[in-house]
C-alpha cells in the first residue's frame, strides 16, 4: 500500500455548515466516531469553548447541575458527544427560545439523531442536522494519486488512519475494541461478546446483499429479534446502512427488503480477514466491495451537501438495479461494475428499468466502473470511474 500522509484535508460539508450556521441557533454534526466532527466543529467555531462531554467530570457536571454548566458557556460552545448526556437538551431548549441569534452552539454525536428520540424532539426546529462520513474519494483522492481502487477498499475513509499514518489493520482494529465494542455495551447489555462479534462479522460478509435477517441470526447463533435489535444499533451508531427497495404499484415479484451496507468499507474488508490491498484482486466479495464503496460515496455526496435524498435499490424476479438516485423528480438508475473494462452487458438492468418505468426514470443513467476513462453515449449512458461518480451527480 502507498505511503500515508500527515496533511490536514479540508472537508466538503464545512461550506454547508458555516451557511447553516448563519440561519440556525445551533448546529447538529453527527457521524461516526472518528469522522472528523470535532475537527470541523472546531474550525468552525475557534473562539467559541469547547467541552467533550466524553470527560468523565465534564459529563457529570452536565449530568447533575446543567443550569450551571450551560451557564459557563452562555456566550456558545461547541459540545462534543452530546449524546452522553441526553438530559442537557432539555435545558438547552429554552437558551436557544430565548434569542433567535444564529450560530450560538455547535453540537456531535456519534448516534444518528433521528433515531434517538428524546434528542430529536427537544431539538425540532432549533438545530440544523448535518452528518459527517469519512472522507470521500473527491476529498483525499489527491493526497494518495498512487491509490488503487483496491487500496481505497482496504484503507476505508477514516481521517486519523490517514493523517497520522496508521496501519489499516491496526487502525481497525483499535476501532473496533474501543468504539464499537464500547459503544454498543452501553447502549445495551450485551452478556455474550462472542456473539455479539460473530454477528457483526458475519454483517460485513453480507455487504452488497439484500438482508434475510432469520438467516442472518440464525448463522449469528441469536433470536431474530435480537439479530433486529443489533442491526438497528450498528445503524445508529454509523457502522451499517440499509438501502430500502424502491416498487411502484405492480404485479411483478418484487424483493421488499432491503440491502445491507457498511459505511466503511475499510473496516468491512478488516472484519472480513482482509490484510492487505493485494487479496482483493482475487477476493469473492471483491465485486461487493466495490459496490458498497459506490453506495457510500452516493451518500456522502447526499450527506455533504445536505441534500436529504432517499436512493432505493430495484429488484425483480428478472432484473436488478444497484441504485435509484432521486434527481428532479425522476429515479436515476446507477450500476456499479468491478471491472477494468467495459462490457456490453453493463447496462442490462438500466435497459429493463427504463423500459419497464419510462414515467419515473430519468433520462440519463450511470455506470461506474473500475476504469480510468469516461464516455457518454447518444442514449444518455454515462460510463464513468468510481472517483467520478460523486462529480456525476452535480
Amino acid at each position: 500500500m502507498p505511503d500515508q500522509t500527515s496533511k490536514i484535508i479540508p472537508r466538503t460539508l464545512t461550506k454547508t455548515a458555516a451557511a447553516l450556521l448563519k440561519k440556525y441557533p445551533a448546529l447538529t454534526i453527527t457521524g461516526p466516531r472518528q469522522s472528523g466532527k470535532t475537527t470541523l466543529a472546531r474550525l468552525l467555531f475557534p473562539k467559541k469553548n469547547y467541552v467533550n462531554l466524553e470527560v468523565p467530570d465534564v459529563r457529570r457536571f452536565a449530568q447533575n447541575d446543567p443550569r450551571a454548566f450551560l451557564a459557563e458557556h452562555a456566550g456558545g460552545a461547541v459540545i462534543d458527544e452530546i449524546q452522553r448526556a441526553p438530559e442537557l437538551l432539555s435545558y438547552l431548549q429554552p437558551i436557544l427560545d430565548e434569542s433567535d441569534a444564529p450560530g450560538r452552539f455547535i453540537l456531535t454525536g456519534s448516534q444518528q439523531f433521528e433515531k434517538m428520540q428524546h434528542l430529536s424532539q427537544s431539538l425540532a426546529g432549533r438545530t440544523a442536522i448535518l452528518r459527517l462520513l469519512p472522507f470521500s474519494l473527491d476529498e483525499i483522492r489527491a493526497a494518495h494519486p498512487d491509490f488503487t481502487t483496491n487500496d481505497w477498499i482496504f484503507t476505508g475513509f477514516y481521517p486519523r488512519i490517514h493523517q497520522a499514518g496508521i496501519a489499516p489493520a491496526q487502525g481497525y482494529s483499535d476501532y473496533y475494541a474501543s468504539y464499537i465494542e464500547r459503544d454498543i455495551r452501553q447502549l445495551i447489555n450485551v452478556r455474550n461478546h462472542a456473539l455479539f462479534d460473530r454477528f457483526v462479522r458475519l454483517c460485513a460478509g453480507r455487504i452488497g446483499q439484500v438482508l434475510n435477517l432469520s438467516s442472518l441470526a440464525s448463522d449469528a447463533g441469536i433470536t431474530h429479534p435480537t439479530a433486529r435489535e443489533w442491526l438497528s444499533l450498528l445503524e445508529t451508531s454509523f457502522i451499517a446502512a440499509t438501502l430500502a427497495p424502491w416498487f411502484a404499484n405492480t404485479t411483478k415479484r418484487l424483493t421488499k427488503s432491503p440491502k445491507l451496507y457498511f459505511y466503511d468499507t475499510g473496516l468491512a474488508a478488516w472484519l472480513c480477514g482482509i490484510t492487505d490491498a493485494s487479496q482483493l484482486a482475487t477476493h469473492p466479495l471483491r465485486g461487493a466491495f466495490f459496490e458498497n464503496l459506490a453506495y457510500i460515496e452516493l451518500q456522502k455526496h447526499n450527506y455533504n451537501h445536505a441534500l436529504n435524498l432517499q436512493p432505493y435499490y430495484y429488484r425483480d424476479n428478472i432484473c436488478e438495479v444497484d441504485f435509484l438516485w432521486p434527481a428532479g423528480g425522476k429515479l436515476l438508475p446507477i450500476e456499479a461494475k468491478s471491472a477494468q473494462t467495459i462490457a456490453s452487458d453493463f447496462s442490462k438492468g438500466l435497459d429493463y428499468f427504463r423500459r419497464n418505468y419510462p414515467k419515473q426514470c430519468a433520462t440519463e443513467s450511470i455506470i461506474t466502473y473500475d476504469g480510468e476513462t469516461s464516455r457518454k453515449t447518444s442514449d444518455g449512458k454515462l460510463y464513468c470511474p468510481i472517483s467520478q461518480l460523486a462529480r456525476s451527480l452535480s
